[in-house]
């Protein structure tokens, strides 16, 4: 294949806040960015994810309807992303569509991700790989996380010890030891931005807490906190995925009152609460890091939550350690896992792995996603 080529990488995460768009070409496995778009997500769209993403009435032709909606959008954003560029579509090799998650349930071998990738295919003409995770779940995995083969390539020291961090709705962690002796290991470590944002709109109808400042004008309140962290997911060993089925405004609300009816507290201020979800976020990504032990790691950040100032201020204090984003290692945050399925797109047109089996559990290194073709 021609490696001067194109491919485009699509992400939509669960904190559902955007589509992200890049455009990127490859060296010798090593991508090269050369543009990249965000597109927000239509409020009615949003609603439509968040009703699937619980049980309900009529979840099959909900599923119909929202498929290839979510199809044509993402179609849609990669011709624009295109047009900026100035583009043309059959200099692009490939499509890498993560999709929309609306189940992910690993421990009963299921996944599910959405946005139809036929749709895709017909309306861009475009080649596109979509559907990653649940080959390497067909294999014994937990089918995510699956960016850290992605960071190995492109983040891996020969000399230092390094840490990704990305902070998504939910937060991962990839471990990459200088030493090739020692293995990559990477997993969700419990929620990153989602319960954050949704107390916040819920509370303050605003959809993220920008820079923590909601967070930063509150108290952390110490029993509420150990209740969060009593979540045993969060103490399990790796590997291990999550997702909204677990941590979801519910969950928030359950272990309120559980605070409550153990302490002498009659409520808890909201404002309170959003400080003590953000500590929650920061503690158990730290504490999972230092479960590794790693000689002074350098620790980067990726995703949504880079942007949060207050997060990554009590993530420092955590690590007692200075936390950057991935910017210093040449890719913006915004863009990390958009490039990751830009690159997963590429190994599966080249008839490579794309999974790391000690990261996500499965019985071996596959090739992942289904190709439609153009």
């Amino acid at each position: 294949m021609n490696t001067s080529e194109y491919f485009i990488g699509l992400m939509s995460g669960t904190s559902l806040d955007s589509i992200d768009a890049v455009l990127v070409s490859f060296q010798q496995d090593t991508p090269k960015l050369i543009g990249s778009l965000t597109s927000e997500l239509p409020d009615d769209i949003r609603k439509l994810i968040l009703q699937l993403n619980s049980s309900g009435d009529a979840e099959i032709e909900l599923l119909a309807d929202l498929d290839p909606l979510l199809g044509k959008l993402f179609a849609q954003t990669c011709l624009t992303l295109l047009d900026k560029y100035s583009i043309d579509p059959s200099i692009v090799s490939a499509i890498g569509s993560h999709g929309q998650t609306i189940r992910h349930r690993p421990h009963k071998n299921y996944t599910l991700q959405i946005g139809d990738p036929n749709v895709i295919a017909e309306l861009t003409g475009i080649t596109t790989v979509a559907d990653f995770r649940r080959r390497d779940l067909a294999a014994g995995g937990q089918g995510a996380p699956l960016v850290p083969a992605f960071h190995y390539q492109c983040f891996h020291s020969s000399t230092r010890n390094r840490v990704i961090v990305n902070i998504g709705g939910m937060a991962n962690i990839t471990i990459l030891p200088a030493s090739l002796d020692e293995p990559v290991v990477g997993y969700d470590t419990g929620p990153g931005n989602v319960l954050i944002d949704s107390w916040i709109a819920q509370h303050q109808n605003l959809p993220y807490d920008a820079n923590g400042q909601w967070a930063a004008s509150g108290n952390i309140n110490s029993h509420l906190l150990s209740q969060f962290l009593s979540e045993p997911f969060l103490n399990q060993p790796f590997p291990k995925s999550t997702g909204r089925e677990l941590f979801n405004k519910e969950w928030i609300n359950t272990n309120i009152l559980k605070t409550l009816s153990k302490t002498a507290e009659k409520s808890i201020s909201e404002v309170d609460i959003q400080a003590t979800l953000t500590e929650l976020t920061a503690k158990s990504v730290a504490d999972a890091i230092k479960d590794h032990s790693l000689f002074e790691p350098e620790i980067y950040i990726c995703g949504g939550g880079s942007h949060n100032k207050h997060l990554l201020d009590r993530l420092s204090f955590h690590l007692n350690s200075h936390v950057q984003s991935t910017e210093a290692l040449g890719l913006h945050p915004n863009w990390v896992e958009a490039c990751a399925f830009a690159w997963l797109a590429y190994r599966t047109l080249n008839h490579k792995t794309g999974n790391l089996a000690a990261v996500t559990g499965a019985k071996g290194e596959r090739i992942l996603g289904g190709i439609y073709l153009a």
